[in-house]
């Protein structure tokens, strides 16, 4: 059952990821496994068995809501945008009670509230990033180091709760590009196609590559600082989560929303809420 339940966290931190304006992390952190996953990766040279017993249902579950589910959320935004939105809000502010623990203990100082103030001002300020002129992905080892380092940056988003690492790959262009190999090579495995599934791995290696490579090294930075720093961390974390809604709803269109469409988007943040305290424990 903790094996299901851990591939049921997965699916839903891979959506996340996929999700512009949605943060992989700020999931992680909301059903309370980002303390823990983050030392399973960073561990995973020293405690490779341990480590990789840990992250292989989460792994396996990001996997499936990346790749599978993609083409469902997409259809859910562009169909129901204000309902998909609320129900991610919903998913992500089920775990307030959880961060809050971690940020209560005593009267919050002024570096405290500062980080908050700064984190929260920050993610808002992200939502004016313009979406970048569409990349053109063409095989080659210049397109691979550009993609390597793009995975690179959108891995170390995609780890720092808050922010969204599909914002990071929509303001350079590469948002779409990726999604639409992502989704070929998928369509190529089913039909058998080996030449394009093999053309879409030539571009998406060194992109994953890169994914990998970012989320090490901004682990390692954020063990550091959980350790050192644990509640100024979780403060700006907590502005970060804070500003979670204005960056979901910022790129969807409210004006002449009807009754009956926000009663919805209600219960669906309502329903969201409650999946992640059964998945974090909280309920």
């Amino acid at each position: 059952m903790e094996f299901i339940k851990n591939v049921i966290r997965g699916i839903t931190i891979g959506i996340a990821n996929v999700v512009p304006g949605v943060s992989g992390g700020t999931i992680m952190v909301s059903l309370g496994i980002y303390d823990e996953l983050l030392q399973a990766v960073t561990g995973f040279f020293r405690h490779k068995k341990e480590s990789i017993l840990k992250l292989f249902p989460y792994l396996f579950g990001m996997g499936i809501g990346i790749i599978c589910l993609s083409f469902m959320i997409g259809y859910l935004f562009e169909n129901f945008p204000f309902q998909t939105a609320m129900l991610f809000i919903g998913l992500i502010f089920g775990g307030v009670p959880l961060i809050w623990r971690k940020v209560s203990r005593g009267y919050p100082m002024v570096p405290e509230l500062a980080l908050f103030l700064g984190f929260f001002c920050l993610m808002i300020g992200m939502q004016f990033l313009g979406k970048g002129s569409e990349q053109v992905l063409a095989a080659g080892p210049g397109t691979a180091v550009k993609l390597f380092a793009v995975g690179l940056a959108a891995a170390a988003t995609m780890v720092i709760p808050g922010v969204s690492g599909s914002m990071l790959l929509m303001a350079l262009g590469y948002y779409t590009p990726v999604i639409d190999h992502i989704n070929a090579f998928v369509v190529a495995v089913v039909m058998l196609d080996a030449g394009t599934a093999w053309y879409c791995l030539v571009l998406l290696v060194p992109f994953g590559c890169g994914v990998l490579g970012g989320i090490f090294l901004v682990a390692k930075l954020m063990e550091y600082l959980l350790c050192r720093f644990e509640r100024l961390t979780y403060w700006a974390i907590f502005g970060l989560l804070a500003a979670s809604p204005v960056a979901i709803l910022g790129k969807i269109p409210l004006r002449g929303t009807s009754p009956a469409v926000i009663a919805w988007g209600v219960m669906l943040f309502s329903v969201g809420a409650v999946v992640t305290g059964l998945l974090a424990g909280e309920t």
